[in-house]
């Protein structure tokens, strides 16, 4: 995550209101926040910052930065930089990244293969307990459910999710410590005790309208696929898998009865081109390539090895000298994030990339957040 001395010169970006794109080109052009706000106005102007925001990085709300700093101080709290190595890759792969991204949990939870479960807020019982059967079917196979915390089919994707054992991520169009609805509070800390609440916006922000369709192109651009679940024909949920579309991801939809206005959105998706589908496998098949795909770019952030069939592997990578400080570390015992970053002296984006590639293979298994091998 970024060094704590990031964090007041990224805040003061991210306070003058200046637009994401010109954050990421900035941040850029500099290797650290500290040294694009010492390049001075001029320089900020060029990456297209207009007056108002150099004036605002100048002179900064100091009781909001004062508020998101006293956030972060808490255990659990992350800032995640455009230019952090722990930032999301998926993400990146969007046309409109965020400039950075607040976190509450463990960010590395953020790359592991994710399917987004997203549908109306007024679904009927029977698209709630889709929602949780596919959840829950999902996180066995290995994905991260990600969702909305919305009312509806969002909260019981989450829910089934955390019963299930699995891994669940939120995406909120709020601060990432308003939960909206409130009654969603609970949720939202079992969420970040286990997985990680995501957003863009600071700590203290309430639920206002514009921000939820921005939401929407965070949760699909973290997933490898979004399946909608009950859907009306003007509903969040559509927006969702147009943006997952437009980033080229897949996009599902569960078929409903003709008399279920709840169903008519699924059913112009389809009509559109989503994949029909009636079981989690029928997501798995057509994800599986997708994962592949994802742990050999993981990998090859880190390294140039190819992904080997697992009986040609006697032992994990031996020409790797990461993967060689990482096994060692692993024992059969579940063991934290934290310690493994420890004993390796290893990053967290590092370890969750091989992790990532190693649970694929069927060497590591992963549960509650912390990792033991299998077999010798």
């Amino acid at each position: 995550m970024s060094d704590r001395c990031e964090h007041e010169p990224l805040l003061r970006l991210l306070f003058s209101g200046a637009p994401a794109s010109g954050l990421r080109r900035l941040l850029d052009s500099h290797a650290t926040a500290q040294a694009a706000i010492a390049a001075g106005a001029r320089d900020w102007a060029s990456h297209g910052l207009a007056a108002p925001a150099c004036n605002a990085i100048r002179t900064p709300d100091v009781a909001a930065l004062r508020n998101a700093a006293d956030w972060l101080q808490a255990p659990g709290h992350h800032l995640l930089g455009w230019r952090d190595a722990d930032y999301p890759p998926l993400l990146r792969r969007i046309g409109s990244p965020p400039a950075m991204l607040f976190v509450a949990g463990d960010p590395a939870r953020l790359w592991r293969p994710a399917v987004a479960i997203v549908g109306s807020r007024t679904a009927t019982a029977g698209g709630c307990a889709n929602a949780g059967q596919f959840a829950r079917q999902l996180a066995n196979a290995g994905f991260c459910i990600a969702s909305g915390l919305a009312a509806g089919i969002d909260a019981a994707a989450h829910s089934a999710t955390l019963e299930a054992g699995g891994v669940t991520v939120a995406v909120l169009g709020t601060g990432p410590d308003i939960a909206y609805p409130t009654r969603h509070q609970t949720l939202l800390e079992r969420i970040a005790a286990t997985g990680a609440v995501v957003s863009e916006h600071p700590p203290g922000t309430g639920p206002l309208r514009q921000h939820f369709p921005s939401r929407n192109r965070i949760l699909a651009g973290l997933s490898l696929g979004t399946l909608v679940i009950e859907a009306a024909l003007r509903s969040g949920a559509l927006i969702t898998a147009r943006q997952a579309a437009d980033a080229g991801r897949e996009v599902f939809a569960l078929p409903g009865s003709i008399h279920n206005p709840m169903a008519r959105g699924c059913h112009h998706l389809i009509r559109e081109g989503a994949a029909l589908v009636e079981s989690a496998q029928e997501v798995i098949d057509v994800l599986s390539p997708s994962v592949l795909e994802l742990a050999r770019a993981l990998r090859g952030e880190l390294d140039s090895v190819p992904i080997q069939p697992l009986a040609a592997l006697p032992a994990p990578h031996q020409d790797n000298a990461n993967y060689n400080r990482l096994w060692p570390a692993l024992g059969h015992d579940p063991t934290g994030m934290d310690e493994l970053e420890e004993r390796t002296g290893l990053t967290v984006a590092e370890l969750s990339a091989m992790l990532l590639t190693l649970e694929l293979e069927g060497r590591v298994v992963a549960e509650h957040g912390r990792y033991c091998r299998i077999g010798g």
